[in-house]
């Protein structure tokens, strides 16, 4: 099976070498290939002959404008030149209750892009997962004011990098889905706990206080907005917190 993977950042890279390991042809593109999603530079080329293309792109920026539009332009120029070039399977990743943040500028980006795909003209999956528990440290460094991190309580459901690939390289090498699976990893757990017990195995010396007014992507949460969807019968992923800190050690 020929896939090209637009974004080589944590996920792309991983999910290139473990299909690429399991026989595929694989290419994972970025800037530096002469790929620009945003204006469809190098798009069509890079597709052509392609049965799958996976969009794991990212945008550089974080305003409200400009990830709306990296997303929107983004999606559109990659979906057209994929039904130029006859791609039979698009899959894209996205962000589990992403729909139930609106507050959120990032979250609605990632909805909108959702919009196109599912209006597209090409066979697609969608795969949405949880927070994943290599940003931990970035949230905590988000939420740090004089050497306090600020952190909800409102519950994560957190999942190992490698669990995402893992599931993301099955839906790749299957049929398309037309719809949306839901992954997480096992464990809800309040954010402010996150950063404690990562603290605990890095040492950090930061103190982390509790506070729901915390933002997360811009918006408050509660502990239905970030974990599996009610009746979703979501994917839980195999590795914890606690193993995957220890592995990461």
């Amino acid at each position: 099976m020929k896939i090209v993977i637009f974004g080589s950042g944590l996920i792309g890279s991983q999910v290139a070498s473990k299909l690429g390991d399991a026989g595929h042809d694989v290419k994972a593109l970025g800037r530096a290939d002469g790929i620009d999603t945003t204006t469809g530079e190098g798009l069509f080329e890079a597709v052509t002959g392609a049965d799958v293309v996976v969009d794991l792109t990212n945008s550089p920026s974080w305003s409200d404008d400009d990830v709306m539009a990296f997303f929107r332009d983004g999606t559109g120029h990659i979906l057209a030149a994929e039904d130029k070039a006859g791609v039979g399977h698009h899959v894209i990743l996205s962000i589990v209750g992403a729909d139930r943040l609106s507050d959120s500028g990032y979250m609605r980006a990632k909805v909108a892009q959702e919009d196109l795909v599912k209006a597209g003209p090409i066979p697609y999956s969608i795969v949405r997962s949880t927070q994943f528990f290599e940003f931990i440290a970035g949230i905590a460094d988000a939420g740090t004011v004089d050497g306090t991190v600020h952190a909800t309580p409102a519950h994560l459901q957190p999942i190992a990098s490698r669990d995402v690939v893992s599931h993301v390289a099955e839906v790749v090498t299957g049929p398309p889905l037309n719809g949306t699976v839901e992954i997480a990893g096992p464990e809800p757990l309040g954010i402010d706990e996150l950063v404690r017990r990562l603290f605990s195995v890095t040492g950090d010396d930061r103190s982390v206080t509790p506070d729901p007014e915390a933002g997360y992507f811009g918006a408050k949460l509660d502990s239905a907005a970030l974990t599996p969807t009610p009746g979703a019968n979501a994917w839980i992923a195999p590795t914890t917190l606690d193993e995957w800190l220890a592995s990461e050690a």
